[in-house]
This record gives structure tokens, sequence and C-alpha cells, in this order.
């Protein structure tokens, strides 16, 4: 959560590039479904336990009211617009639960971006297009490693950047709201993964919500496993750009202390 993150409501945008990178990776999520695995051989991880093969994805055709309960009639607890703010993609959900009420309505269990972190709700299936993605990341701020899963086997592992002491990463379970080509006079660059995730520790910063990102480390410098950054995930350059090729919005993120 350095520069382009927390300032993401005031000042980043999408670059056009940034825009057709975002929409290309959205479109791998669909056709990484339908084609198959890679045959690259994946990377041994016999001390981390393997991840789902695949994530159910719920994109949003139209705006969403959450609701507490999956039926029409309990309490309305947010909404979620169809369109992400920065890249103008449209908003996709990882789905964690279904459910079909007394009149044949079905609903989605959803993750939620923004505060409270990790929140969940019941959104309506009408109006939503169904996605699935083989992508996972999983962020180990003891070891300062994201790795990387597709089909549930580890395919990267890449060194960062993580929060210093007094700006920690929060951890949790998480997703990719967008990915953003940033431009070159931004720091952070060159590319973005911007999170469901928001600081604990700063709940604003130069005008935006203090939102956590994975991003690159340009004109902010750090060094591959330390903790000094504001809360955000620095990466390699060469890192940044593997991950921004092939990870679109609603990719799952789990961020814990190992």
């Amino acid at each position: 959560m350095d520069s382009p993150p927390i300032g993401f409501g005031r000042r980043s945008r999408c670059a056009a590039a940034g825009c057709r990178a975002a929409r290309a990776a959205t479109l791998g999520l669909i056709l990484v479904y339908v084609l198959g695995a890679s045959s690259r051989p994946a990377l041994a991880a016999p001390s981390v336990p393997l991840a789902p093969r695949t994530q159910r994805l719920a994109q949003l055709l139209s705006g969403h009211l959450v609701r507490l309960h999956p039926r029409a009639e309990s309490r309305r607890i947010a909404a979620v617009t169809a369109l992400r703010p920065i890249t103008g993609e449209r908003t996709t959900l990882p789905v964690i639960g279904e459910s079909r009420d007394t009149q044949g309505i079905v609903w989605l269990e959803v993750m939620l971006p923004g505060r409270p972190n990790g929140s969940t709700g019941w959104i309506a299936e009408q109006g939503t297009r169904t996605l699935m993605t083989p992508w996972r990341l999983i962020v180990h701020l003891g070891a300062r490693r994201v790795l990387v899963y597709r089909e549930g086997k580890l395919v990267r592992s890449f060194g960062a950047v993580v929060g210093k002491t007094s700006t920690p990463t929060p951890t949790g379970s998480y997703f990719v709201e967008e990915t953003l080509e940033m431009d070159a006079a931004e720091p952070g660059g060159p590319f973005a993964l911007a999170l469901s995730a928001r600081s604990d520790a700063l709940r604003e910063f130069e005008g935006g919500p203090g939102q956590i990102a994975l991003h690159g480390r340009d004109g902010l410098g750090g060094t591959l496993g330390r903790a000094e950054s504001h809360g955000c995930m620095r990466l390699a350059t060469s890192s940044i750009d593997w991950l921004a090729e092939r990870i679109g919005p609603g990719v799952p993120v789990r961020i814990d202390w190992s």
C-alpha cells in the first residue's frame, strides 16, 4: 500500500495499454477454462498444501445489492457497482457459496471489496456471468514470498517487500479487484494488482482508501525480502510483469504470516 494503491482514489488512472492488459487478463480466465492447463512443469512445494484447482467467479453485468442472507427480504449490507473505479473493467467477485430461495431465485455468496476486510455477502445470480480461473496467489509475509498457483500447482515464487511493523500488510483472504498499468511518472510501476484488502493502519493516504496492492518498485525502491513498505507488496519488475500478463480481476489472494 505505497503511493499507487493508497492514491488510487485521487491520482492513479488506467493507461490505454493497461486497460487492454486488464481486458486480456479477464478474457484469459475464460480461455484457460476452455483450453485447459499449460504443460509447463510445476515447482515442488512440499511444505505448502495444494491450492484448489479452480475458483468460480461472478462477473457483474449490472450493479448489485448485497444481502446478509440469500433472500430478497434480507437486510441490505452493501452495494457493488458493475465497473471498477480505476480501469472501468467489470467487477469480478469470487463465489464461495450458492443457495436457491423458496421463490426459485439463485443467490451467490461472494467475497466483497473494501472495508471491513474479508467481508462476504449474497447477490442474485441474475445479472452475472460465470467465469472460472485456475490462478491463485498466496503471500507468506514471514518468508516475504508471493507464491503463484495454477490449477492447484505451484508455478512461480517471487521475493517481495512487505509491510513494516508500523504499517503491516493485512492478513486474510482477498482477491484482485483490478490489474492496471501505471504511468511512467507514477511510483510503484510498471504494473499494480489492486486488491480487495485495505490497510488496518492507514484509513486514508494521499486521497485514496488505503488500498493494498502488489506492484513494482519504480520510484520506490526497497530491498526484496525486507519488511519496509506501507503495507503493499513490492515486487521486482520482471515479477510484476509476469503477474500482470496472467492475473486478472477476481483471482483469489490469501495473505498469511508464515
